[in-house]
């Protein structure tokens, strides 16, 4: 069964997305796998400020905010359905 990863950035608020890739590179690399931004973790997308950036998600119960810049390097499949 394909499925298609779709980046962070454009999951809507209350999306469960369980990550499969992540093509950021250097320091912020290693600090986004320390938070839990690992292949196999679920993240659930919070809140989306009024212009789209940055965007809340809480991984390990814990809530963090990405730059779209960055999130939209990070992949992961939509797990159930998404919320409008």
């Amino acid at each position: 069964m394909p499925t298609t990863s779709v980046p962070l950035s454009n999951a809507k608020s209350g999306t469960h997305i369980r990550l499969n890739r992540i093509e950021v590179q250097g320091v912020l690399r290693r600090r986004l796998l320390d938070l839990g931004f690992v292949p196999g973790n679920v993240v659930e997308v919070l809140q989306k400020s009024p212009l789209g950036d940055p965007i809340a998600f809480r991984v390990n119960n814990t809530t963090i905010a990405l730059r779209k810049e960055e999130s939209s390097l990070i992949f992961g499949d939509i797990i159930g359905g998404e919320t409008s």
